[in-house]
């Protein structure tokens, strides 16, 4: 079903182009994007340039967010007043904050206020995982106080510590929750990179700019780095949700190797 759905957007999207081509006086010219074409052939190759920037940019801030999110989670989840006062503090500034001007304050900002040299790709990996980590913060600590209690009290009773139960008992099973909101941040992240094109990355979007400004045909670039953030996207959703399917047959094991080791164990509890 996922795969008609796919390819009925794809046509749809080529259809209302199509449409728009023939309702309008537009004088339109694919060659500038025509694989058929040495010019267009050309321009191809220098627009899926920019796919190497996005995809490094959005993996490098997802990576960073996730491990930052998790720190300040646990901050929130602390007994220690201070340590929530601050996850409050961290996640609603950064929640509030526009990703574009996060983007351009670290930029234009830091550099200026630490005396450092950064160049665009670390200065557009810290704005978006800044920002993106405060969601996951949220993400974090929605699904670790999704874990039942009785999981807490069975660790505790086995002696472990903070560290240990939150590393073999909770976050493994948190972890199996938040996959799918994780796999959106992700998502969101590819799509977000495309703001770093304001400050000179040469992502997918701003090579589309370029383009752009030598070739004077917006429509029909712009129509192309649609498809390519589709087929991007789609790629990565089946990735995401490849990786949820694999995770829930794991569990889906786990529980049925569990249930039949116990159930001997049962039947003589039972006899006894």
């Amino acid at each position: 079903m996922t795969r008609f759905i796919k390819l009925a957007l794809v046509l749809g999207l080529a259809a209302a182009v199509l449409g728009g081509c023939s309702g309008s006086n537009y004088s339109w010219g694919w060659y500038v994007v025509s694989p058929f074409d040495s010019r267009g052939a050309s321009n191809i190759t220098f627009l899926m340039s920019g796919f190497a920037f996005t995809i490094s940019v959005a993996l490098c801030a997802i990576t960073i967010s996730v491990i930052v999110g998790l720190l300040v989670a646990l901050m929130g989840l602390s007994p220690n007043r201070v340590l929530r006062s601050a996850n409050i503090a961290y996640v609603e500034f950064f929640r509030a904050i526009p990703m574009l001007v996060m983007v351009l304050w670290v930029y234009y900002g830091v550099p200026v206020l630490l005396d450092v040299r950064m160049g665009v790709f670390v200065a557009g990996v810290i704005a978006l995982a800044l920002c993106d980590s405060a969601f996951e913060a949220e993400i974090f600590r929605a699904g670790i106080q999704s874990i039942d209690h009785g999981q807490r009290e069975a660790a505790d009773a086995l002696g472990l510590g903070y560290i240990d139960k939150m590393r073999y008992v909770i976050l493994p099973q948190a972890i199996r929750r938040v996959l799918p909101p994780l796999g959106n941040q992700f998502v969101y992240m590819m799509k977000a990179s495309s703001l770093l094109s304001v400050i000179g990355l040469t992502d997918l979007t701003r090579r589309a700019n370029e383009l752009v400004v030598t070739e004077y045909r917006p429509l029909e670039i712009y129509t192309f780095l649609v498809l390519e953030y589709l087929v991007l996207i789609l790629v990565a959703t089946w990735f995401v949700r490849r990786l949820e399917r694999r995770m829930a047959a794991g569990d889906r094991n786990n529980r049925s190797a569990g249930g039949a080791s116990r159930g001997p164990v049962q039947g003589a509890d039972a006899a006894v």
